[in-house]
């Protein structure tokens, strides 16, 4: 009695080890977030969730570019960056990021990849006013992050990648389909217009009293936001090509700044950001708040800030052939055009 009590209870090891094995085997074959491996060709992958996935596109895919930024970057295909530039990049979004967030992202890549020599990144200018350390989100999956493979029982036996990514997987791989590409991942594409910004876009009745400018606190905030952010990066990697750029949100976003009394504030950030860029010689800066007849076309727009995917395409245009380049002669005489331009701008003229 007692040996057949030991032999099934061997049994049922042995059939629950043999369990766990082959559910690790199938896990690490479908890898949902590419944590240890490269996408297999016969695997169909669903490129999704940004803050889970991006780490692993970084570790394990062959490129030498990355397109990265917020939910303005969403919209860049990846083919179109490829044939203007000539490279072989991947896309890595975070929708709501804060300059430290895109920044680490970059750092963890360029350590691991010392052939990625051109970053296409969004600079958005809401993001300017900020502490460095800003961040809108909690939570983050470290474990992905990280080299240390204990904590990686979070990843591999975690229900919700196994419903949402390794089932996932395999049913598109059972079904045929192909692979999410990156000129899909983490696009959108929704109605533009006036009507629809308009219906985003609380404007406020009352303006309030235009602040006069940046105080010491202030200036020391955007100055620490740049200089960690953006310039202790690039400097650390004097042979990758940075390509910043401000995004050209609406012309309703100049309107809340001005209804907000910032716009003053926004105008002095925004030249310090440039003047720290402009000294670091591998960032190619790009201000495209002078593409008037864009940012003025609500029909570009999905709400005040957010521009269509066409819109990404001219950006990159743009880029490739250094239309809205800013340089050490030119920046003061752009900065003032700009600013002349949104502070005398007839903003009652789109709500009559």
């Amino acid at each position: 009695m007692e040996s057949g009590a030991k032999k099934w209870f061997i049994a049922c090891m042995a059939v629950l080890l043999g369990s766990i094995l082959l559910m690790v085997l199938v896990f690490w074959i479908f890898d949902p977030y590419f944590h240890y491996h490269k996408p297999f060709s016969f695997v169909s992958y669903r490129l999704y969730d940004e803050r889970y996935i991006n780490d692993g596109i970084s570790r394990h895919f062959d490129y030498d570019a990355i397109i990265t930024g917020t939910s303005m970057a969403q919209n860049f295909k990846t083919s179109e960056a490829d044939a203007l530039f000539g490279v072989q990049s991947v896309k890595e979004t975070f929708s709501g990021a804060g300059y430290k967030e895109l920044s680490e992202n970059l750092d963890r890549a360029l350590k691991r990849r010392p052939e990625l020599k051109t970053v296409i990144w969004t600079m958005d200018a809401n993001a300017i006013l900020r502490d460095k350390d800003y961040t809108e989100y909690e939570g983050y999956p470290t474990y992905l992050y990280d080299d240390n493979p204990l904590n990686d029982v979070q990843y591999v036996f975690n229900k919700n990648v196994w419903y949402h990514g390794v089932l996932v997987n395999l049913l598109r791989t059972i079904a045929g389909m192909p692979s999410t590409t990156f000129d899909e991942y983490s696009s959108w594409e929704k109605a533009t217009g006036y009507e629809h910004v308009m219906a985003n876009y609380d404007r406020w009745e009352d303006p309030a009293q235009e602040a006069p400018g940046l105080t010491q606190a202030d200036v020391e905030m955007v100055t620490g936001n740049i200089q960690q952010n953006f310039v202790d990066l690039v400097q650390k990697y004097p042979d990758t090509t940075f390509y910043v750029f401000y995004t050209p949100y609406s012309i309703c976003w100049w309107d809340f700044m001005i209804r907000e009394g910032m716009i003053n504030y926004y105008f002095e950030a925004e030249l310090i950001a440039t003047k720290m860029l402009l000294q670091c010689p591998n960032v190619k800066l790009y201000n495209f708040h002078d593409k008037y007849d864009i940012i003025t076309n609500l029909d570009n727009y999905r709400d005040k800030e957010h521009y269509a995917s066409h819109i990404n395409s001219m950006i990159l245009e743009w880029i490739a052939a250094g239309d809205g380049l800013v340089t050490v002669d030119n920046y003061m005489e752009r900065f003032a055009q700009e600013k002349q331009y949104y502070l005398q701008y007839d903003y009652e003229k789109l709500f009559q």
